[in-house]
């Protein structure tokens, strides 16, 4: 029995979902965002809430019923408050900026990076040491934290790169003389 999934996803004031030709599709303030049903679990659209419940007592079935209440939680969320992830740049002239539609980074390579900017993703710098990066999609938000954090991660003996804000970098004692 999953915990996770056997709790309904309520909807809030201003949130409504809809169910056509296997697509879950919730509309709210910041926008509409759609999850491809998976077979082996049922939804049920109720008074103001989601259930999913898996469609028979296969292993397959079971482990896809928390999954799947979780993407709908996702994108209540995310047409609701939406997600977001903070970037920390550290290291002797790493620095960013937005430019337009895209992220202008020095990172210590002979060359700028610049990063296109996706649709649906927001992001800003408040100083040139921090992106911030929002949107509604949490999946897509992760991806593209993901994506600018892999041009420098953070090494362990300095700590210099790009890390998650709160991230730990285990750091390692250089050579001894």
């Amino acid at each position: 029995m999953s915990r996770i999934g056997k709790k309904p996803v309520a909807l809030p004031d201003g949130v409504t979902a809809n169910i056509a030709e296997g697509v879950l599709s919730v509309k709210g303030p910041k926008g509409e965002l759609s999850l491809q049903m998976a077979e082996e679990v049922t939804f049920e659209l109720g008074e103001g809430q989601v259930k999913v419940d898996p469609v028979n007592d296969s292993k397959k079935a079971r482990s896809y019923w928390g999954m799947q209440r979780t993407l709908v939680q996702n994108l209540v969320d995310g047409v609701t408050e939406g997600f977001s992830k903070t970037l920390e740049i550290s290291g002797v002239g790493f620095r960013a900026q937005v430019q337009g539609k895209t992220l202008k980074l020095q990172l210590g390579f002979s060359h700028d990076v610049d990063f296109a900017i996706p649709e649906g993703i927001d992001i800003k710098t408040p100083d040139q040491t921090t992106v911030e990066i929002s949107g509604i999609d949490k999946q897509k938000v992760g991806q593209v934290a993901a994506e600018i954090r892999r041009w420098r991660k953070p090494e362990p003996y300095k700590g210099k790169g790009i890390k998650y804000r709160g991230e730990y970098v285990f750091r390692k004692e250089g050579k001894k003389k």
